[in-house]
């Protein structure tokens, strides 16, 4: 534990220097540290874009402050203020309806385990943990398509699933380092570790990458 301890150490420092100080739809929500605003932003933010996120939700929490105004909006109407955000009608359908079941089962509040987040519609392992760590500011790892591929072309875990991931990571590092995980390999995943044509010329990390040192074997190799 020591050494891997040493390492996700190196990797997150090295990621924040890389990254700046750009904030996130996710992580200037977590400001306010309202658990439900937390999770009605996360069911937006699938599949679209960080500052569509965050207009959309900037509208929406401006009209909805909380789960019982949510639970008894006009589903036309919410539609109207997530829009443009992906997927727009079958996302205000959803909202409505992880509002209504907060309402009806936890006293409009959201709860801060797991188990009860996961019994919401809608609510997978990723939105689950952004709720503990963006709105409760509890250790936990989010693991969207940027940790998981990420940790594993880093070379700290190796898995198939981002469930698999989550678990590895979760047994390799130590948990005071959870919390900043999904934060930092997100912004890094989306400017410089892309999924494709990462920009490996300018990764502090490279040296120390997993996949960069396959990959550039491989181009070796083809270059004889």
């Amino acid at each position: 534990m020591q050494q891997y301890d040493m390492d996700i150490k190196k990797v997150l420092k090295g990621i924040a220097e890389m990254i700046g100080e750009k904030i996130s739809a996710l992580e200037w929500v977590s400001q306010k540290r309202d658990p439900f605003q937390v999770l009605i932003s996360t069911i937006i933010s699938s599949r679209t874009k960080d500052e569509v996120t965050r207009r959309a939700s900037e509208k929406l929490f401006s009209v909805y402050k909380n789960a019982y105004e949510l639970s008894q909006a006009n589903e036309s109407k919410i539609e109207e203020l997530i829009k443009p955000a992906g997927f727009y009608r079958v996302k205000a359908k959803r909202i409505k309806g992880v509002a209504q079941l907060i309402v009806k089962n936890f006293n409009g509040k959201v709860p801060n385990n797991i188990d009860d987040l996961l019994k919401l519609p809608s609510v997978g392992r990723k939105t689950a943990n952004c709720v503990l760590v963006y709105g409760f500011g509890e250790s936990a790892i989010p693991v969207d398509t940027h940790v998981h591929r990420i940790a594993n072309r880093l070379g700290l875990v190796e898995s198939k699933t981002p469930e698999e991931t989550e678990h590895q990571l979760r047994e390799r590092v130590e948990k005071k380092y959870w919390i900043h995980i999904n934060e930092l390999f997100v912004k890094f995943g989306q400017r410089i570790c892309k999924p494709i044509k990462p920009k490996c010329d300018i990764c502090k990390l490279k040296s120390a990458c997993k996949w960069y040192e396959i990959n550039k074997k491989i181009k070796s190799n083809i270059q004889i």
